[in-house]
């Protein structure tokens, strides 16, 4: 297996080979890695990174939208690469400010914060979606529910789930995708919507 190229990785994989997908993690994990800690200089913070880039490298390549150029690594690395500079973005769009900064005392936290314009009717669907998504996420089976809920209620990272767990990083994220599969079905079956 370790002998294949990507190309050929990628292709066993999409067929339902997971042992492929592992291979060709193994075969990337550290340059990327490395890649998204020179960006942040941050540990944990490039921990995270790399997990979500390789959430999205697995759920692309699962959903055949991956074109194979022989560039993997470099397309991966645009993966990481996007998802690092959303993180710069967000952290300038939400900086941590006190009730006014020292750059300018007339500015206040209060100037951005808006009153509530939701009505009834907003509530009630929010509400509903809510209980959807809920009640969706219970009929997972207990791993799968385990690492949604760690994931996305409770903002654990790929790493700490897996410590928590007790499992391997790649078996973490496999379980999270095949979660979002199955809710994906779900949705489709019962014909829900999640938005508004």
């Amino acid at each position: 297996m370790k002998t294949l190229s990507d190309c050929e990785l990628i292709i066993e994989f999409q067929k339902g080979n997971e042992v492929a997908l592992e291979v060709l993690l193994k075969r990337y994990q550290r340059e990327i890695f490395t890649f998204i800690f020179y960006k942040l200089g941050n540990e944990d913070l490039a921990n995270d990174i790399f997990q979500d880039t390789f959430m999205k490298i697995i759920v692309t390549l699962k959903e055949g939208r991956y074109k194979d150029e022989g560039k993997f690594s470099l397309w991966a690395k645009r993966i990481a690469h996007n998802l690092v500079i959303d993180y710069y973005r967000l952290k300038a769009k939400n900086p941590k400010i006190s009730e006014s900064s020292y750059e300018n005392e007339d500015y206040s936290i209060f100037d951005i914060i808006k009153e509530p314009d939701s009505n009834v009717e907003d509530q009630l669907i929010q509400i509903q979606i809510h209980q959807d998504l809920h009640r969706m996420i219970a009929c997972l089976p207990d791993n799968q529910r385990e690492v949604l809920e760690l994931r996305f209620f409770k903002e654990l990272s790929f790493k700490e789930i897996a410590e928590y767990t007790k499992s391997s990083i790649n078996t973490t994220l496999g379980r999270v995708r095949y979660a979002l599969i199955n809710l994906r079905k779900m949705m489709i079956e019962n014909q829900i919507s999640l938005t508004r």
